[in-house]
């Protein structure tokens, strides 16, 4: 069973920087890519950043690019998003997502089968 567990959450104002981590159990998760998605108060959740099983490709969503930077160690077994230049509308519960296929790469949110309980980040104005 897999178990993803974020941390790195919390209050920042405007134009601050915030680092989060979610570390993974279990022994394969160099062969799975692995995405950050995030949910805010009463919208649906959304893709934010996805990296490949070995980290040499990553993708971002349009409003997080140069901005948001996804990263892994596959030694750590840790995926880490720093986000700089928040603004009071990345405010949501970020969450980490492990894809349902092995060497498989996808933004898809389908496609991403496991998930960590979340992490608050909040960006005041």
């Amino acid at each position: 069973q897999v178990q993803l567990v974020e941390s790195g959450g919390g209050l920042v104002q405007a134009g601050g920087s915030l680092r989060l981590s979610c570390a993974a159990s279990g022994r394969t998760f160099s062969s799975y890519s692995m995405g950050w998605f995030r949910q805010a108060p009463g919208k649906d959740r959304e893709f934010v950043a996805s990296i490949n099983w070995s980290g040499s490709s990553t993708y971002y969503a349009d409003s997080m690019k140069g901005r948001f930077t996804i990263s892994r160690d596959n030694a750590k077994a840790t995926v880490n998003l720093q986000m700089n230049s928040l603004k009071p509308e990345d405010t949501a519960v970020y969450y980490c997502a492990r894809n349902r296929r092995p060497y498989a790469f996808s933004y898809a949110m389908d496609e991403y089968s496991y998930w960590g309980q979340g992490t608050q980040v909040t960006v005041s104005s």
